[in-house]
């Protein structure tokens, strides 16, 4: 193999492996269980429980329903992602002799709006014993780049999403503690594809299409009532080491994060008002790397990587995330119920950046409200606007220790998110 073929082949090996850092490295988790919870910024979401959908945040929380309960609904996520003051530059010339390309890079508008649907279950056995079943979406992102961007390598389509399917049941082993359990049946999705830096002659450099796959995580929950208007919760949400594989032969090994939330409730005494509020932590830290593998060298765009087998590791700097949510609620009437919440939410990356997939420190700021149909179902509407920082990101693309291209910018990611939802007691 001359040199020349074996530098491109590096090149599209450190780029397949920064494309899919890109994808994955934000923090991606979606808060979209419920428009209840989102119109309080999830404060308390752990232990409240007005409907079905605690069972997403707590499977302890069923037992404190005694009545068979639905919940259904929607949340659309609208991303405005901006790449401001951002240089690219391609080094690639300069193997000619020539001088590297240097230019503007700035990028608006290259986020998306996505639905994500929510239907939640929980049926009481007796006094006892409830269980319940539900799905919803608990990860994805998506960020999509014109198909002239000029940073192509850099830029692209990114589309990660999962979906869960669970099941949890829950004891009541006296008035004041509530124990759950969930099984979690994980289907996750990714496309990336990111441009030719202009030496491969292809329309992309890396193309994975649709690649999927399943998973199995599970819940724990405790719920403790102290009284009719104070109660705790507390939960631990496992989420598994993911693989998804194209059909190309291109599978990609990555963990997700555990979990852990406690909530609490409290009603004033003779107000219509309530206080609430959520502390989570996201496990972040533990998504350490991810592992490329080749399932059929021959076909595969990343046959030529390092090993026999086709497999590559890439190493990465984490950290954990923190969720800190405040709420409250005021039952104006038999009909309305008004509630509010801020959240600050934490960055997940740390020395890692990317224009992919922007990722910062977050506020959440935001209202909802439920209109009680009549004394068996209801309807629930929820807004937030999420503001995140300015971020700084240095990216390139090294062989050899050589920077082949850079990119220099400004990143800054808001979104706004809305949801509604149908509750009904049977």
């Amino acid at each position: 193999m001359n040199k020349t073929r074996l530098f491109k082949k590096s090149l599209l090996a450190v780029t397949i492996t920064l494309a899919s850092q890109q994808a994955l490295a934000a923090g991606f988790q979606l808060n979209a269980q419920s428009a209840t919870g989102l119109g309080r910024a999830f404060a308390g979401d752990a232990v409240i429980a007005d409907n079905a959908s605690v069972m997403a945040r707590n499977p302890a929380a069923m037992a404190l329903f005694d009545k068979t309960e639905l919940s259904l609904g929607f949340e659309t996520i609208t991303s405005m992602i901006e790449v401001k003051d951002a240089t690219y530059q391609n080094n690639l010339p300069v193997l000619g002799g020539g001088a590297p390309i240097v230019a503007n890079a700035d990028a608006d508008d290259v986020g998306d709006t996505s639905i994500a649907p929510n239907i939640h279950l929980i049926v009481p056995v007796n006094d006892k014993f409830a269980w319940g079943v539900n799905a919803y979406t608990n990860f994805g992102t998506k960020t999509e780049f014109s198909d002239n961007y000029v940073a192509a390598e850099y830029g692209g389509l990114t589309d990660v999403k999962s979906f869960n399917l669970g099941l949890a049941g829950s004891y009541r082993l006296n008035q004041q503690w509530s124990f759950g359990a969930g099984l979690d049946l994980i289907y996750g999705q990714g496309t990336i594809k990111r441009g030719d830096p202009g030496v491969f002659g292809t329309e992309n450099a890396l193309d994975v299409d649709e690649a999927d796959g399943w998973a199995v995580g599970f819940s724990l929950g405790t719920v403790f009532e102290l009284d009719e208007n104070n109660r705790f919760g507390l939960a631990y949400t496992y989420s598994p080491e993911f693989e998804a594989e194209d059909d190309k032969g291109q599978e990609i090994t990555l963990p997700l994060p555990d979990m852990v939330e406690f909530s609490g409730f409290h009603k004033i005494e003779d107000t219509k008002f309530a206080v609430h509020y959520s502390i989570q932590y996201i496990g972040w830290k533990d998504f350490d790397k991810i592992e490329f593998r080749n399932l059929d060298a021959q076909s595969s765009p990343i046959g030529f990587l390092p090993g026999s087998t086709g497999s590559y590791d890439k190493p990465y700097e984490w950290q954990d995330g923190w969720h800190y949510a405040i709420g409250g609620t005021y039952y104006l009437n038999n009909d309305w119920t008004l509630r509010a919440g801020y959240m600050y939410d934490t960055s997940a990356q740390d020395s890692l950046t990317s224009i992919s997939v922007p990722d910062s420190d977050r506020q959440w700021f935001s209202a909802g409200f439920t209109y009680h149909i009549d004394t068996a179902s209801n309807v629930d509407f929820g807004f937030t606007y999420l503001m995140g920082d300015d971020v700084k990101v240095d990216e390139s693309i090294e062989v050899g220790g050589i920077p082949v291209s850079t990119i220099e910018a400004t990143t800054r990611a808001d979104a706004i998110l809305l949801g509604l939802q149908y509750s009904r007691s049977f």
